[in-house]
């Protein structure tokens, strides 16, 4: 068969917050790409840390089924890099590039790629020039293009013109200060950043005249680098930009309402290149929504945090309704590095975050309280909901022999670890023996 070539171009730290979203954060880029193609407005990452959320999508397995249950900067691999997509896809034929950010491997040079662009120096050669040039170079067919963006992860570039803070609203689970406004517009500057770097992206695509054989998936890891939303299980943090456009149905500006995660671009790949899936896989094709065959494929799906910066245990599950967040572990207090630091996080330390309570167990009503701030888990009119909810989550812990069920998780030898007690990530870290 023509196979067709496969784009995958994906930011740091964007979750929906862009145009085609509804928020109030201009993306001409990515919208003119949501109009051309498919948005699933449900997707989810696996989890809201960086190297873990790209591990699940990249190998089609949850973190701790492959391995990824911290960093790669700071000595976490996957268990076995041959559960890459690259080496799937190259038994099917396809060549593959990396241009930018991976983050995957702590060195990109064992993942398997093809080729991997030089980039070493980012003020020279930003990734979308080098995604540039190789379209521009008339590349071999079918290929796999990853282009991975350091945008919108902080440090935010100063607002511009564009992003007046008078006219911003933060994020919904922080109070709209004119700290919070700044910081919300210097996130605005940073989409705009990424929303130009991948339209030119796009562009290049275009006058190649690759495009119409072309699957572009545009997504990004979790959602934004503020309080309550990174490395947390609720909406805020798992809630992610997912756009789809290209051969097999992708196509038409439409929108899939049903719930999807990152697991499910794996397999979706190989229905669409009509290879066999390896056994592996955790997901479930997203073709049968484009087709309109089913409004959904999952009845429920599952999240874990396990390391960021420090250790944080975590499990969740959620179905249309109903979400379950549970932590492991005993501990009562925020874990305060995995926030990275920001205008955002010092309104909230101000106010008395640290001593606030954290619970172990929180069940949200998701209809009625989108926002995930009042838990009825000790409501006993909902016993019965946390009581299937707690069935559910334990059944898939021990279908895919999660280790917390085993005790606490050991890092690996040598990874560096914030201690849980400290305020923020860039204080010393503590290599695990």
């Amino acid at each position: 068969m023509n196979r067709p070539n496969i784009l995958y171009i994906h930011s740091h730290d964007t979750g929906r917050y862009i145009q085609p979203y509804g928020h109030a954060v201009p993306t001409p880029n990515l919208q003119r790409l949501a109009e051309q193609g498919v948005v699933f407005r449900n997707n989810f990452c696996s989890t809201p840390t960086c190297s873990a959320s790209r591990s699940a999508l990249l190998t089609g397995m949850c973190p701790h089924s492959n391995g990824m249950n911290g960093l790669a900067h700071r000595g976490w691999a996957l268990y076995d890099y041959k559960t890459h997509i690259v080496h799937t896809l190259r038994n099917a034929g396809y060549r593959s590039t990396l241009c930018g950010v991976q983050h995957v491997a702590g060195d990109a040079a064992i993942i398997g790629y093809d080729a991997v662009l030089d980039l070493r120096n980012p003020q020279q050669r930003r990734p979308e020039a080098g995604a540039v040039e190789f379209l521009r170079s008339g590349p071999a067919q079918p290929f796999f293009l990853d282009v991975g963006f350091f945008e919108t992860h902080r440090e935010f570039p100063p607002p511009g013109p564009t992003e007046d803070p008078r006219w911003c609203r933060p994020p919904a689970p922080l109070p709209d200060t004119p700290a919070t406004r700044a910081d919300m517009a210097a996130f605005k500057a940073s989409a705009r950043v990424l929303d130009a770097a991948m339209g030119a992206v796009f562009d290049a695509l275009d006058a190649a005249g690759l495009a119409a054989n072309t699957i572009v998936v545009c997504t990004t890891d979790h959602g934004l680098a503020f309080p309550y939303m990174k490395c947390n299980l609720t909406d805020h943090g798992l809630g992610t930009m997912l756009i789809v456009r290209g051969p097999g149905g992708f196509a038409g500006g439409r929108l899939v309402e049903g719930m999807v995660q990152h697991m499910d671009i794996f397999p979706t790949v190989c229905e669409l290149l009509e290879i066999e899936p390896p056994g592996w896989l955790q997901g479930k094709s997203l073709l049968p929504l484009v087709r309109g065959e089913a409004e959904e494929i999952h009845g429920e799906l599952f999240f874990e945090v396990t390391y960021h910066a420090a250790y944080e245990p975590m499990r969740a599950v959620r179905t249309r309704r109903w979400k379950l967040i549970r932590r492991f572990g005993g501990r009562s207090q925020p874990v305060l590095p995995n926030c990275d630091d920001s205008p955002s996080k010092d309104a909230w330390l101000a106010a008395g975050w640290r001593e606030r309570p954290v619970a172990q167990e929180e069940l949200f009503d998701l209809a009625f309280d989108p926002n995930e701030t009042h838990s009825l888990a000790s409501d006993p009119a909902h016993a019965e909901v946390l009581s299937n909810l707690r069935a559910r989550l334990e059944r898939w812990m021990r279908s895919t022999d999660d280790p917390l069920l085993k005790g606490p998780v050991p890092a690996p030898a040598g990874a560096r670890v914030n201690p849980a007690d400290g305020l923020s990530p860039r204080e010393p870290v503590v290599p695990a023996s």
